[in-house]
């Protein structure tokens, strides 16, 4: 082992020793990204194969998590599913974080007009509404799909995003890098992109993680509902719904894909507050890290 390699790996136990919810997180997410890339090899049978007269089967050696209505292994539909969960959770923090950061970052710097249309009429239009009640009215209204789920649950995760952008470049930029970066006559959006957004990165960062957690479980309660990606793909919401009418009679058809929902959504939780944790000098300092 090289001796560059050796303060990092030291380092990463001495986290892992201090917040084990974190590197539980960790494992949880490796193993989730496992699952979604590697899906048709690690997967025990066909997520869409329907044998009925295996229908409703209890867990057993030849199925894990048992069967459903239909016959199909839970276990593979699960497996498949991650690929949605993580899919569609990942385009949407991308999406509203790339809004959010040019959104928040025109606002914030300039100031004025701009910061008050935007952070008066804009924002406030869009929390004026739920965010889950415009995704289903973009979805009723565009049909369901997985680029119209992605579309819907992005038109209105950006605005939490841009208020925190906001706030981070009103405070950065009256800083000294920023008006020495003005007087030696940079562009404002040099500034921006070089010297506001990688000092102001860090609590966004914090709530990327956070909001993935959020929408995995907004993606599983739009397929619960039906406006998720059309069956037979596999989906955790859309598993939750279908195995509901058999709750008291085979209620592994719910327990499962609910299992992994609330998983997923603690893994990242996890990770988000030991980042928070970690990012912040004072509880760095604290910690003794």
């Amino acid at each position: 082992m090289s001796t560059s390699a050796i303060p990092i790996s030291r380092r990463i136990s001495s986290n892992a020793r201090h917040n084990p919810l974190a590197a539980i997180g960790v494992v949880l997410v490796i193993l989730l990204l496992l699952c979604a890339i590697f899906a048709p090899w690690i997967a025990p049978q066909d997520p869409a194969g329907i044998n009925l007269p295996t229908r409703l089967s209890p867990p057993s050696r030849a199925h894990w998590f048992g069967t459903d209505e239909l016959g199909r292994d839970i276990l593979s539909r699960i497996i498949y599913g991650s690929r949605i969960s993580m899919f569609v959770g990942g385009c949407v923090v991308l999406i509203s974080l790339g809004l959010g950061l040019i959104v928040g970052s025109v606002a914030g710097y300039y100031g004025g007009s701009i910061d008050r249309f935007v952070n008066v009429v804009l924002m406030n239009a869009f929390l004026s509404f739920p965010g889950i009640l415009l995704a289903i009215a973009f979805v009723a209204f565009r049909g369901p799909g997985i680029f119209n789920l992605v579309l819907a649950l992005s038109l209105g995760g950006w605005v939490g995003y841009a208020r925190l952008v906001r706030g981070q470049v009103l405070a950065a930029r009256e800083r000294e890098f920023v008006e020495a970066a003005r007087a030696i006559g940079a562009s404002d959006l040099r500034i921006i992109v070089r010297h506001i957004l990688p000092n102001i990165i860090q609590p966004v960062i914090v709530q990327a993680a956070i909001g993935m957690a959020g929408a995995i479980l907004a993606e599983a309660t739009m397929s619960f509902l039906g406006l998720g990606v059309p069956p037979p793909t596999a989906s955790w919401g859309t598993m939750l719904n279908d195995g509901r009418a058999h709750l008291f009679d085979a209620p592994h058809l719910v327990l499962f894909p609910a299992m992994a929902v609330m998983l997923a959504v603690l893994s990242f939780n996890f990770i988000g507050d030991a980042l928070r944790d970690y990012l912040d000098p004072r509880s760095r300092i604290e910690a003794g890290l």
